[in-house]
């Protein structure tokens, strides 16, 4: 039986390994480096050095978050699996750094706010509840608008609290800041969760 090599861009040109697939494969890989940032503070490498460094990975990757889906769209190369990772890249790179901040040992997450932490937290997990069980229904929820405004908020806070410490030193309350637009993104959160929700339970109530 011979084996043949497949050539490198036949290997490009198939659905998997496209340019938006990449990035969404790039963003699950920036969840592991953020947390290697984290673990690194201290240990391997001074507070500011891993702040800044876990800042410009999250940011380069809420940054794939909006390219990844635009190159699909318009070169045509939407594909199941980018359809399926891109939601689950986008809620691993969230969900970990909240967590991470939270138990980091500057506490940049704490008090009232941990509140709007797991209100995210939960919405992360009912939507994704949901999305599922509809898609055995053959029955797909747009994302709404607001909910675009919510993501896009959420992502500036934890750029704000992620840089934390070390960006104090250039913007003086950038925990504060960031304290608050979580607090923003949560309220959000409520209301798109509910929306979504409430399109679901009508499916549900319907069958």
């Amino acid at each position: 039986m011979t084996v043949q090599a497949t050539p490198r861009g036949n290997l490009l040109r198939r659905p998997a390994f496209n340019l938006p697939n990449m990035l969404t494969y790039g963003r699950i890989l920036a969840v592991v480096l953020v947390g290697l940032c984290f673990f690194a503070e201290g240990r391997l490498a001074s507070s500011e050095t891993a702040r800044w460094t876990a800042f410009g990975i999250f940011t380069a990757a809420s940054i794939t978050d909006f390219l990844d889906g635009y190159l699909a769209r318009i070169w045509k190369q939407t594909s199941n699996i980018g359809r399926m990772l891109d939601p689950i890249a986008d809620k691993l790179l969230v969900s970990t750094c909240l967590l991470l901040l939270a138990a980091d040992t500057e506490k940049t997450i704490a008090g009232w706010t941990l509140w709007a932490a797991i209100i995210i937290l939960c919405r992360e997990i009912l939507v994704s509840g949901l999305r599922e069980y509809l898609a055995g229904l053959k029955v797909s929820v747009s994302v709404t608008r607001l909910a675009k405004w919510k993501t896009t908020v959420q992502m500036v806070a934890l750029g704000f609290l992620l840089a934390g410490p070390a960006g104090e030193k250039i913007l003086p309350y950038t925990i504060a800041i960031g304290n608050v637009l979580l607090w923003v993104a949560a309220l959000l959160t409520l209301y798109t969760g509910y929306d979504y929700f409430r399109a679901g339970l009508k499916h549900v109530i319907d069958e």
